[in-house]
């Protein structure tokens, strides 16, 4: 059985608030985080309109965790800089 490979996404939200998760299907993730799903994240719920601002594949379930950890510990000025390169 092959291994799903994960990403890192990061959502805007129409308040200009950050959003970091994982996904294997990021498209998929970022539609239930749109129409405010019970699978989408509470936090964007109410928050849109929604744009996906940056996304990278990891590879591993863990690999994607631990970056979406590296990146929640950024300070907000520092993961916008992430966002322009």
């Amino acid at each position: 059985m092959s291994e799903s490979i994960w990403f890192v996404y990061i959502i805007r939200c129409a308040d200009g608030s950050l959003y970091c998760g994982i996904a294997t299907d990021v498209g998929r993730r970022f539609g239930e985080h749109e129409e405010g799903a019970p699978k989408g994240a509470k936090y964007t719920r109410g928050k849109g309109p929604l744009e996906l601002v940056f996304q990278k594949e990891v590879g591993s379930r863990s690999d994607a965790s631990k970056e979406e950890l590296r990146i929640k510990k950024l300070s907000r000025k520092a993961k916008l800089l992430m966002l322009e390169a």
